[in-house]
């Protein structure tokens, strides 16, 4: 087999398992500080209850979160050595940076919360949770300056030996492109983290299980829900407007759209044939594209073909066409499963919250249960659609993907990790639901026995 593509493979496996963890830790960390601020301000023991309750099912989530993370820093030197080499002196410091400070604040204070329910006062305790969800977002920021330098470079030099060095540390930081990536992830954070509380207390409502506790759960999961599903997709569509221009190629492939239009036309359905270019089944809607890139129904689209004739003369032969059917799928996956989201969280709010309404009936529990899965399914289907669209370039419009990976790593050395990592992550990711879906039916009950960390005392 070709070691491009099992490396591909191995990275791909570990950032889709890294990434089921941290919007969770992004946006339930708030919610936990949030909790715990409201028990410090008002003294009610049933925020305290809260905070223990979802405070343990985050500390779950953020060790897996973790352990999914270490692992693909290794494989930048060992599968993609050759990447490391020609960009480490441009990307190593944010890395460096959200190791070192954010990181490094975030394991901190965590322990300390942890450990220090009867040990600090309430407003310093309160303070350590606070630290943690501001240092997970520095955390996702630094590496989204990394990654978003891959997307769009700036702020680089290119050095005789044909390596990268950094000119300008805060262009850098000021990188277009970082500031449509991070408040969208930031965002689908607090998204995933709102249905999962949404989810669980929709599941102990069906019960009937402490019903206080959860309304007040669902409560603010459901405010914070709105906000941000709204807040995603206003970003969302502001960020493939500035990808437009950026990344033609990437939106073009998306969309199926092979040769330029204007006005173009949006795509609802097609079987694209990558072998003659061209779509075999193509439903559209006329016009419609245009108006989503541009709020109007005029403005050209460019096409597929035209992008990669440009690119032939630009960079050289080669295939510069991303895989159009994962892309395809992807977006419309992610903007479906939005638009969905966005509904339930003002259903939520609306008839549920406003109206006091909790008990809206099994079938409206139960999907609001089964509704956990769909940010998470939504934030694979985004990162799938940033990285697989970004083919061929590791560094866009700088290092192929070919140039990328190590010339000394064999496919049988890459086939015997890869299978290793899916078989000990699946494991682990098995695990972990278990882990969250037994304390998450269990209750706050549990968690008023054993505090956050402990595990249960047997009778």
């Amino acid at each position: 087999m070709d070691p491009l593509i099992l490396a591909r493979f191995q990275f791909a496996s570990t950032t889709v398992y890294h990434f089921f963890f941290v919007p969770l830790t992004l946006g339930l960390s708030v919610l936990v500080a949030v909790m715990e601020t409201l028990y410090v301000a008002t003294g009610q023991e049933v925020y305290k209850r809260m905070t223990r309750f979802w405070g343990k099912l985050f500390l779950i989530n953020f060790a897996m979160g973790v352990v999914t993370g270490i692992v693909q820093e290794f494989q930048f030197g060992m599968n993609w050595s050759e990447y490391s080499r020609f960009v480490g002196d441009v990307i190593g410091a944010p890395l460096a940076i959200e190791i070192l400070l954010a990181f490094f604040i975030e394991s901190i204070f965590l322990g300390v919360w942890i450990f220090g329910w009867d040990k600090l006062s309430k407003g310093m305790h309160a303070a350590a949770i606070w630290l943690v969800a501001i240092a997970s977002t520095l955390s996702a920021y630094w590496i989204l300056v990394a990654n978003s330098f891959m997307q769009e470079p700036v702020g680089y030099a290119v050095l005789p030996d044909g390596g990268l060095v950094m000119t300008n540390f805060f262009t850098l930081l000021t990188n277009p492109h970082v500031w449509h990536q991070f408040p969208h992830v930031v965002l689908a954070g607090f998204t995933t983290a709102a249905f999962f509380v949404m989810g669980i207390s929709a599941y102990h409502l069906l019960r009937k299980n402490e019903p206080d506790f959860f309304q007040r759960s669902f409560k603010m999961a459901a405010i914070v829900g709105v906000a941000a599903t709204i807040g995603v997709g206003l970003v969302g569509h502001a960020q493939g407007q500035y990808l437009v221009e950026v990344q033609p190629m990437k939106i073009a492939a998306s969309e199926g759209l092979w040769d330029s239009e204007d006005p173009a036309a949006f795509s609802v359905l097609i079987i694209p044939d990558m072998t003659n270019r061209r779509n075999t089944l193509d439903i559209r809607i006329p016009g419609m594209l245009s108006f989503i890139m541009y709020n109007k129904f005029t403005g050209e689209v460019k096409g597929i073909n035209e992008m990669q004739t440009e690119y032939e003369t630009t960079h050289g032969p080669g295939n510069y066409i991303p895989p159009v059917p994962i892309l395809f799928i992807a977006l419309r996956t992610m903007v479906g499963i939005g638009f969905l989201i966005i509904f339930m969280t003002l259903y939520a709010l609306i008839f549920m919250v406003i109206r006091r309404r909790y008990d809206q009936g099994a079938i409206i529990l139960k999907a609001f249960t089964l509704a956990i899965a769909l940010p998470y399914i939504a934030n694979t289907g985004g990162w799938m659609l940033t990285e697989v669209g970004r083919f061929p370039w590791t560094v866009y419009g700088l290092i192929r993907l070919d140039e990328s990976v190590s010339p000394v790593v064999s496919a049988g050395m890459l086939l015997t990790s890869l299978v290793g990592y899916v078989v000990v992550y699946g494991l682990l990711i098995v695990t972990t639901v278990y882990l969250l879906g037994k304390y998450a039916r269990a209750g706050p009950a549990a968690a008023d026995v054993s505090g956050v960390l402990q595990p249960e005392k047997e009778d």
